[in-house]
């Protein structure tokens, strides 16, 4: 049970990050942003717990983006493509697929997510006494 609630803490504040994010930056956003968002900060402290936080921070960093990036397509074509939400659309952006993923917002979020990773790990160090995350870069 305490590691439910640990999860579950973290969804709620991964997807309150995400959501004003959006907030701040669209001037609007969606609840489906707020799961998303939610999920992925979840998996930003998974992957560092099970590792023991002994990748180098790029290594995490690489798993993190592959995941958000996947996450993000599957998200875009439910909510954009089979429910017509049109929550986004990136077709007129370069190097894009499906109007739902392309580079140049994988930079930035890859910049999130590097937040993410850390603000995770030291929130289950600071919260729930796990494992003090220790971090290299190289």
């Amino acid at each position: 049970m305490k590691k439910l609630s640990e999860y579950l803490f973290l969804w709620a504040v991964g997807g309150c990050i995400y959501y004003a994010f959006e907030l701040i930056f669209r001037g609007f956003s969606h609840w489906s942003m707020f799961v998303l968002g939610g999920i992925c900060f979840v998996f930003f402290a998974v992957q560092g717990r099970m590792l023991l936080w002994q990748d180098p921070l790029w290594l995490q960093l690489l798993r993190c983006m592959v995941f958000v990036t996947s996450m993000e397509f599957i998200t875009g074509i439910i909510v954009n493509k089979w429910l017509h939400l049109n929550v986004w659309d990136y077709s007129r952006l370069p190097l894009q697929l499906f109007g739902q993923i392309c580079v140049p917002f994988i930079i930035i979020f890859s910049g999130l997510a590097a937040v993410g990773i850390i603000l995770s790990g030291y929130l289950m160090y600071w919260l729930y006494q796990e494992p003090k995350p220790r971090y290299y870069i190289l």
